[in-house]
């Protein structure tokens, strides 16, 4: 890769940057929303890299034919051919973002283990009761108040197919940084066909009574009474508490 290559390589990667956290969403499909402004404080870095390296290239250029005018400014630094690779990447950031964490990555991970929680606050009397994945499986396996014994609960997040025994999954995928260290939280649907897969969901229902509420024991799962569709968040990887009306 010639030092020209080089420049634009950077500059490319500076624009791709900035395009994707100045002017669209997409950069949430990557990392948190908290990291945007690194994001663009390194799409501006990289730009400036590439104009300095492509000046200083032109004047070393200029000096060497100067200096000498029968290697008429030759440039024979190269880097690996397949640094090549390293254009799909960055073009991809202008002209086509790579497809956002789904149902397939939830499909073949786990559900994120729920931390510990000794005390619990009293629950709102709204019904349903807007609850996160994330809670709602906390509530379930470790409230010795079985608060949520009996209670309607809205959950919203994406269908994931289901797997043997039946039922299928209400997923959220949130990310800690990025989507490097992403984890899966999912709740099992049952009364209800499965939706397509990425299907995003309004879902109501009751807790699906398997194993000892308030224990270990007791699955993440609900009883569906409703569903209804929504639209995907702007900020999809999160567990968030529904904001659509039941």
């Amino acid at each position: 890769m010639k030092r020209t290559a080089q420049v634009l390589l950077l500059v490319l990667t500076g624009l791709g940057l900035l395009h994707t956290a100045l002017f669209t969403d997409l950069y949430l499909r990557y990392v948190k929303e908290g990291l945007r402004p690194l994001l663009i404080v390194s799409g501006v870095l990289l730009l400036l890299l590439g104009v300095a390296h492509a000046a200083l290239d032109r004047g070393s250029a200029e000096e060497t034919e100067h200096d000498h005018g029968h290697d008429h400014g030759h440039d024979h630094s190269s880097a690996p051919r397949i640094a090549w690779l390293l254009f799909l990447p960055a073009l991809s950031l202008l002209l086509y973002a790579p497809p956002a964490l789904g149902a397939y990555t939830a499909a073949h991970a786990g559900s994120q283990t729920v931390k510990q929680q000794k005390r619990f606050a009293a629950l709102p009397a709204t019904s349903p009761l807007p609850m996160t994945l994330t809670d709602f499986t906390t509530r379930v396996q470790q409230d010795r108040e079985l608060a949520i014994k009996g209670r309607t609960i809205q959950m919203t997040g994406f269908a994931t197919p289901g797997r043997p025994g039946g039922g299928w999954d209400l997923t959220r995928i949130i990310f800690t940084c990025c989507a490097a260290d992403a984890q899966t939280v999912k709740v099992r649907m049952y009364g209800t066909p499965a939706p397509p897969a990425n299907t995003w969901l309004a879902v109501t229902g009751t807790w699906h009574t398997q194993g000892t509420l308030g224990t270990r024991t007791a699955a993440a799962a609900l009883d569906v009474h409703g569903t209804r569709r929504i639209a995907q968040p702007v900020n999809a990887f999160t567990d968030d508490l529904p904001l659509t009306p039941s």
